[in-house]
């Protein structure tokens, strides 16, 4: 009799009838003497075997059904039910767009309560991970496994990281009948990819504020976990159960000082482009400069100039002393200041006298911080970009940002950060731009999405 089996991430097919013809994707292998197929295969084969009413003996699965339901119940606001019941309908695959701070984890504890199957969730930092832990152990009332940052331990409910998913799935991707990856526009490429590749579970949401990628991959997302089966804009649910907010865009001028030298180190840069007919908006640009710079004394010289042009615009004086200025202004509120590189947000700790976190702070110095913000002892926090994405700050009401890269995702997720819905909460979103550089034409770009329409 046919018999599926799951073999280090993959999906053997043992006694195929030849008959019956082989579903997409599955190849002969010879040295097993089988056929074989990605393990995320198993569900349409499943499907496919049941509607051609091919009897066969599943040995692949082994996820277990979760004893323990929910322990606590929360009412889900309207967009949280509309997210499910679209995600049912798709046969409980696919991707769910929720704006930064709308509750996109809630969407995930519901879909486990209703699939009831052992459930891992994949998230991309260690940070997600503990938050996750806290939410799953709390919500279900049972003990949560950890994969990742020295745990291995592997449960009914458990949560990984994206580098260990990639590294372990391979040995327990049939044991999860629901896979969740959370902020999923890390899943596609090469490297992670792969995980979702080998993991069995017929059960797959994708969570997401903002699933396009600057190199187009987000279509992948397709057929590692499913279509895209609900988008909720931050319009939609600005005031209602987002905060309302404001952005406020402030262009700052350069010193006479700045201005020469970045004049000056920007003609370098340009030059060493247009004599090398580099066009850095081609999608091969950026690594054919690094390249050639890497080769010749004057490119690396136009390396230095382009770091340095860089380092004048992020970091003016005006910047810096705007920032002591709104500070000041919202001393009696909670600020996050974001910047592009470490060496600006130190220099605001410095200057403002304010904590920082980086991805060069130790986990419980970055835990006591935040405590400490979230209570008020705190009334400010620099950072550059590890609080981008997912960690809950749900006291914050004003954001700073000095710099960043011409990321729309990059900048609609700063924007999250301070959008957690508070009675009588009014979020400002304030965007520091150096007049008269590239950063002008950074700062449109980013800013191409509803939220700042």
């Amino acid at each position: 009799m046919l018999s599926l089996h799951f073999s280090y991430g993959t999906l053997e097919l043992r006694d195929w009838p030849r008959e019956v013809p082989l579903p997409p994707g599955v190849r002969w292998d010879a040295r097993a003497a089988c056929h074989r197929a990605p393990a995320n295969a198993y569900a349409p084969i499943v499907l496919a075997l049941g509607r051609d009413q091919i009897a066969f003996e599943d040995r692949a699965r082994s996820y277990p059904e979760l004893e323990q339901g929910l322990r606590i119940r929360r009412e889900p606001r309207p967009f949280q039910d509309r997210a499910l019941t679209a995600w049912r309908k798709a046969q409980g695959r696919g991707v769910v767009v929720l704006p930064t701070g709308a509750g996109k984890s809630h969407v995930a504890v519901m879909a486990i309560a209703e699939k009831k199957r052992s459930a891992l969730v994949v998230a991309p930092t260690l940070d997600l991970v503990r938050q996750w832990y806290d939410l799953l152990r709390t919500s279900f009332g049972t003990e949560v496994g950890i994969v990742g940052g020295g745990e291995h331990q592997v449960l009914p409910l458990t949560v990984t990281t994206y580098d260990s998913a990639h590294l372990h799935m391979e040995h327990f991707g049939a044991r999860f009948g629901l896979v969740i990856f959370d902020e999923c526009h890390h899943l596609p490429g090469a490297t992670y990819q792969l995980a979702a590749e080998q993991c069995l579970a017929p059960f797959r949401l994708g969570l997401t504020a903002t699933p396009e990628r600057t190199d187009g991959r987000e279509a992948t997302l397709d057929e590692l976990i499913g279509p895209i089966v609900c988008r909720v804009e931050i319009g939609e649910i600005a005031g209602s159960f987002l905060a309302e907010y404001e952005t406020v865009r402030l262009s700052v001028e350069l010193t006479a000082d700045e201005r020469a030298e970045y004049e000056a180190e920007r003609a370098t840069y340009l030059g060493f482009l247009r004599a090398n007919g580099i066009r850095m908006n081609s999608p091969q640009g950026w690594g054919e400069f690094v390249m050639r710079a890497a080769q010749r004394t004057d490119g690396r010289r136009a390396m230095r100039a382009y770091r340095r042009q860089r380092e004048i615009a992020f970091a003016s004086a005006a910047k810096l002393e705007l920032v002591e200025h709104l500070l000041e202004h919202h001393r009696t509120d909670r600020a996050l200041v974001f910047t592009q590189d470490n060496a600006t947000a130190y220099a605001v700790s410095r200057r403002c006298l304010v904590p920082v976190i980086t991805h060069q702070t130790k986990v419980r110095e970055r835990s006591e911080i935040l405590q400490r913000f979230a209570d008020g002892t705190y009334g400010a926090v620099a950072t550059s970009k590890v609080l981008n994405e997912g960690v809950d700050v749900p006291d914050a009401n004003v954001a700073i940002v000095i710099s960043g890269s011409g990321s729309v995702r990059e900048h609609v997720q700063r924007l999250g950060r301070i959008l957690r819905k508070r009675e009588g909460k009014q979020a400002t979103l304030y965007e520091l731009v150096s007049g008269g550089t590239a950063e002008t034409g950074t700062s449109e770009r980013r800013r191409d999405h509803e939220a700042y329409r």
